[in-house]
């Protein structure tokens, strides 16, 4: 587990995402060196990332744990991070100052789509995850009610895209986990 990210400064592109955040109360990624500023979730997200989490936390083996609104660090890139509504990482980054996680420890990510989102987490966070190596993304759209689960990372692109519908499980092999998404609420 990595749990540091060693020579890692605080560059002026990381000042100003930590700045707009602070001043705006937005939540803010860099994302190839754009910085994305996206607004807190709304009830029905949130209560969607609370179901995963609830689901996740006594299914995972004791040295994971499902951590909301924790950061992830583009590896030699002083400035790329993403901040995924929800991430299965090694337990220790829950006793850790550090704020962005290393993605070798990462063993999932989340993100509900918002409801004004055009195409941040269906286009852009795909290849990002793929990248730097996330070896499962999912992403639940309550636009459509429908989910679908990336895996196997190469080359900027995953290999795996199941996808399904409300109602139909998530299964998560690598984690030993499925996930029922039957209770997930959909966007009036």
């Amino acid at each position: 587990m990595t749990l540091t990210t060693p020579g890692r400064t605080m560059t002026p592109l990381r000042r100003a995402a930590e700045a707009a955040e602070e001043a705006s109360g937005l939540r803010a990624d860099i994302i190839r060196g754009v910085l994305m500023i996206s607004p807190t979730s709304r009830g029905k997200h949130a209560g969607i990332i609370n179901a995963l989490y609830d689901q996740l936390r006594p299914a995972l083996q004791e040295r994971l744990r499902p951590f909301q609104i924790a950061s992830v660090t583009m590896p030699d890139d002083e400035d790329d991070y993403a901040t995924p509504d929800l991430l299965v990482c090694d337990a220790g980054f829950g006793e850790s100052d550090d704020w962005l996680a290393d993605p070798a420890d990462v063993e999932l990510v989340v993100e509900v789509v918002s409801k004004g989102n055009s195409t941040k987490d269906s286009r852009d966070m795909v290849a990002w995850y793929a990248d730097v190596g996330i070896s499962t993304y999912l992403l639940v759209d309550p636009r459509d009610g429908t989910w679908t689960l990336r895996t196997v990372p190469r080359d900027g692109a995953y290999q795996g895209s199941p996808r399904g519908r409300y109602g139909e499980s998530v299964e998560l092999t690598a984690l030993g986990v499925k996930i029922a998404t039957d209770g997930f609420v959909r966007y009036g």
